[in-house]
């Protein structure tokens, strides 16, 4: 029997990435899917999002598991359509399990600048919190809720940079470090009711978010067009274990555990999966 086999997992950001990896992982391990992505671009974000192409893609993978699957495209700033599309996979699949609130943004150097921090905030954090908040009615005894966090929220204080050069990349290190509170807060009033909510901070993950021109401009800005060649020397000095980033099924794996009985007795916990990356910006600090 698999680790979440009869649960029920609603996860935004599911058409591509992070995402999609929580949803096979999850379907390879006994979950039915209701998976949700945008599937549109966004003005100030400077590289592709996810397109209905790649949430049908998700849909054959979770299928190949021999799982139920429900896909539907809706914007987690929109909580009307976000309630509907949760409520229509609810009617095929019956209760909720497990919530992950993956949908997320990078729109580092944006622009127009103002814009690019409304859009961190609406989708990383507004949008993290609609996601958990319409789910809440739904939950079964057991639940387990997820939000991404992101070891930038973790670490925000040790980034050195001109104030209002970059708000849609401050934008997303604050929506990271106030959803990681919101969840610590929620996590205390689930507990009674044998319900758990837990964040996972990711360090640099291999996916279409960080191999793109703005994370690139970020990691090499002594530079004026680099590349992804340029850049991914710089991407490991954010470890203390020498690798560039992690894969997405590493997150996965995480998310797959805070999801299952074996996690039964863990909540309000802050899982750095980051290959000590905090650590060697601790010790920097210090």
């Amino acid at each position: 029997m698999g680790r979440v086999e009869g649960k029920v997992a609603f996860i935004t950001g599911a058409a591509r990435g992070q995402g999609r990896s929580h949803a096979v992982r999850l379907a390879e391990e006994g979950a039915d899917i209701i998976a949700v992505d945008l599937c549109r671009d966004f003005e100030t974000v400077g590289y592709p999002m996810a397109t209905p192409e790649d949430l049908k893609e998700t849909v054959r993978l979770v299928e190949e598991q021999g799982r139920r699957i429900v896909a539907l495209q809706a914007d987690v700033r929109d909580v009307g359509a976000l309630r509907e599309a949760l409520e229509r996979g609810l009617g095929e699949l019956g209760g909720l399990d497990i919530v992950v609130a993956q949908a997320g943004i990078a729109p580092l150097h944006g622009e127009p600048k103002l814009q690019a921090w409304c859009d961190a905030i609406d989708v990383d954090l507004i949008g993290s919190i609609n996601a958990i908040q319409i789910s809440l009615p739904h939950l079964r005894e057991g639940a387990s809720v997820i939000a991404t966090g992101s070891t930038a929220a973790l670490m925000e204080h040790g980034i050195v940079e001109t104030p209002g050069s970059n708000p849609g990349g401050s934008g997303y290190a604050y929506a990271k470090r106030a959803l990681s509170e919101y969840v610590h807060e929620l996590a205390r009033n689930l507990a009674p009711l044998k319900q758990r909510a837990n964040v996972v901070h990711p360090t640099n993950v291999d996916t279409r978010m960080l191999q793109s021109d703005p994370m690139y401009k970020s990691f090499r800005p002594d530079l004026e067009n680099p590349t992804r060649q340029d850049a991914e020397p710089g991407f490991a000095v954010q470890q203390a274990m020498p690798i560039p980033y992690v894969e997405p099924v590493d997150i996965s794996n995480a998310v797959l555990f805070l999801a299952s009985d074996e996690a039964r007795y863990i909540t309000g916990t802050q899982l750095r999966v980051d290959a000590g990356g905090y650590l060697k910006w601790y010790d920097w600090r210090r």
